[in-house]
């Protein structure tokens, strides 16, 4: 069975490496969200796919989401000592992935195939695509005007109220050589439980990848980011509110609509079953909250046997 995920940082990665240990990982293709990829200090940084990586390395900070477990920060606070303004946290380790990766790029390496050469150091068996190798950042609208999504996210925490989204240069974007045909061939399509605005948003938008997921054989199933009316990390609960949209899992299956086959709904919110099944939408209840290794193994494990 060929198993097509698209995702996003910390929700996503979850998910995933319940997966790679639940199903043989190289019938696993990730697609991940670049739209927060962004450059600082002249070096080119890939949130989403930093995080998918380090997760299934083993390399992860649990405490933070983000990073490297055990990094340093001496070239950072060095910085700061500079004189740097160091709101955006990059430790030594992470620092290297960094370095070479813009190197690369300016070498003429696109983002695929600097990603894939990274993941195969890591050991990392499934495939993991940028949803495109175009710089495609993802601009926040805010009460307070136009962000980039970095400045929104990391320097405003999240403070600014938010209007809408734009993914700049995504007309002219294009899904990376395979990534259309491994939905096409894949079995199951699952959108892992990540923001649907910052994270899985950007990925439909590119050129394509929304069309093949309405046309696609496959059972297109999503995980709830949302339980109980809030986000399990993240500031998705207070985008559906600020957009004027339901905050709670039936303002993401709303938004996911008219490709999803099946949208899996947290057990604490079975009440909201008939609502989202009303949008023509099969419902599957299950514990989705990931706090430990087990709960990704099960749920992974959830998900495989609804499309087996």
């Amino acid at each position: 069975m060929k198993v097509v995920a698209l995702a996003g940082g910390v929700g996503g990665a979850k998910l995933l490496s319940g997966l790679v240990r639940t199903m043989p990982p190289e019938n696993l293709t990730v697609i991940v969200n670049t739209g927060d990829d962004f450059y600082w200090m002249g070096l080119y940084i890939c949130p989403d796919l930093d995080t998918v990586t380090y997760t299934l390395a083993g390399m992860d900070n649990p405490q933070t989401g983000w990073g490297v477990r055990d990094d340093s920060f001496r070239a950072l606070n060095r910085l700061r000592e500079l004189g740097t303004d160091t709101w955006f946290r990059v430790g030594d380790v992470d620092l290297a992935t960094h370095l070479y990766r813009t190197e690369q790029m300016r070498c003429g390496s696109s983002l695929t195939s600097i990603t894939r050469r990274i993941t195969e150091r890591n050991g990392i068996r499934c495939r993991i695509f940028p949803m495109t190798d175009a710089p495609v950042p993802t601009l926040v609208e805010t009460s307070e005007g136009t962000l980039p999504f970095q400045d929104y996210f990391v320097r405003r925490r999240c403070a600014p109220s938010v209007t809408g989204f734009t993914s700049r240069g995504i007309e002219r974007a294009q899904p990376p050589p395979g990534v259309l045909e491994a939905v096409e061939e894949s079995s199951a399509v699952i959108i892992c439980p990540s923001n649907p605005f910052i994270s899985i948003g950007p990925i439909l938008s590119v050129p394509g990848l929304r069309e093949v997921l309405r046309r696609t054989t496959a059972k297109v199933l999503a995980v709830t980011p949302i339980i109980s009316g809030r986000a399990v990390k993240g500031p998705a609960a207070a985008m559906l509110e600020q957009t004027g949209r339901d905050v709670s899992a039936v303002g993401v299956a709303e938004l996911y609509r008219d490709f999803l086959d099946v949208f899996v709904l947290d057990e604490r919110d079975k009440a909201l079953a008939s609502r989202i099944a009303a949008l023509g939408v099969q419902v599957h209840i299950a514990d989705t909250l990931m706090n430990g290794s087990e709960d990704k193994l099960n749920l992974a494990r959830r998900l495989l046997a609804m499309v087996s």
